[in-house]
C-alpha cells in the first residue's frame, strides 16, 4: 500500500516522547476536522489525521451504511482492514512506528477506531466521542492493556448513550479497561465538557507513564 491511498494530514511533534494521535473524524469531514482538538487533549503530540475513502453523498466516511444506524459489515471488515495496513504505512514513513498511538475519534470516526481495536491494531489508548455498538465481530483481538474513554452524550439520537454502553462492554469483556462519561446536557455536537474531560484523562495517563514508550 501507498502513501498517498489517504489523503491525510501529519503534524509532527514538538515536544519529545508523546504518543502519536490518530485522528479519525465524522460523517462530512476531512483530515483537518480535528486537528485543533488533536492539539488541545495533547499539546505537542504528533498527529495523523487520514480522510475516509467513502462518500455518502458527497461527505466522506470510513465505512458505508445502508441507513442511519444501519451499516454495511462487509465494507466495514473491507475498510478496517483498509485502514489497518495503510496506518503501518504512515506510521512507519513518519518515524513512529514504535511511539505509543492514541486514537482519537468523533462519531464514524470513533466507530471506526473501534473497529480498528477490536481487529488487533496495536494502540495504547482510544478516546472515542460519541460512538456506538455497530455489531459484535465473529473474532475479536484481545485488548489487555488498552484504555478507552467513550464519551456520551444524554440527549444523543444518532449515536445514543445506551448504544455506547453496549460497545464499552463488549471492548470489557476483551480486556480493555473503559470509562464512559455520560453528559447530561450534550446532543450528539461535542461540548466543552467533552475535550475537557478527555484533557484531564490523557494528562493523567501521561503523568502517571501509562503513555510512554514501553509502557506496554
Amino acid at each position: 500500500m501507498k502513501i498517498d491511498h489517504f489523503a491525510y494530514r501529519f503534524l509532527p511533534a514538538t515536544t519529545p516522547g508523546l504518543p502519536t494521535l490518530v485522528l479519525l473524524h465524522g460523517t462530512g469531514g476531512n483530515e483537518d476536522s480535528l486537528g485543533d482538538l488533536g492539539a488541545e487533549v495533547m499539546p505537542g503530540a504528533a498527529c495523523l489525521s487520514p480522510r475516509g475513502l467513502v462518500l455518502e453523498h458527497g461527505m466522506p466516511r470510513f465505512f458505508r451504511r445502508f441507513a442511519e444506524g444501519q451499516f454495511d459489515l462487509e465494507d466495514l471488515a473491507f475498510r478496517t482492514s483498509e485502514l489497518t495496513a495503510w496506518l503501518a504505512v504512515a506510521l512507519a514513513h513518519h518515524g513512529a512506528a514504535d511511539a505509543p498511538i492514541v486514537f482519537v475519534g468523533y462519531s464514524n470516526g470513533a466507530n471506526m477506531a473501534a473497529a480498528l481495536l477490536m481487529a488487533g491494531i496495536r494502540a495504547d489508548v482510544a478516546v472515542l466521542l460519541r460512538p456506538m455498538f455497530v455489531h459484535r465481530p465473529a473474532q475479536i483481538a484481545p485488548m489487555a492493556g488498552t484504555r478507552v474513554l467513550i464519551s456520551s452524550g444524554a440527549r444523543d439520537r444518532i449515536t445514543p448513550p445506551e448504544s455506547a454502553t453496549q460497545l464499552a462492554e463488549l471492548l470489557r469483556e476483551h480486556g480493555a479497561a473503559v470509562e464512559q462519561v455520560i453528559f447530561e446536557e450534550a446532543g450528539h455536537d461535542l461540548l466543552r465538557v467533552d475535550i475537557e474531560r478527555a484533557t484531564r484523562w490523557l494528562r493523567g495517563l501521561t503523568e502517571t507513564q501509562r503513555l510512554s514508550p514501553g509502557s506496554r
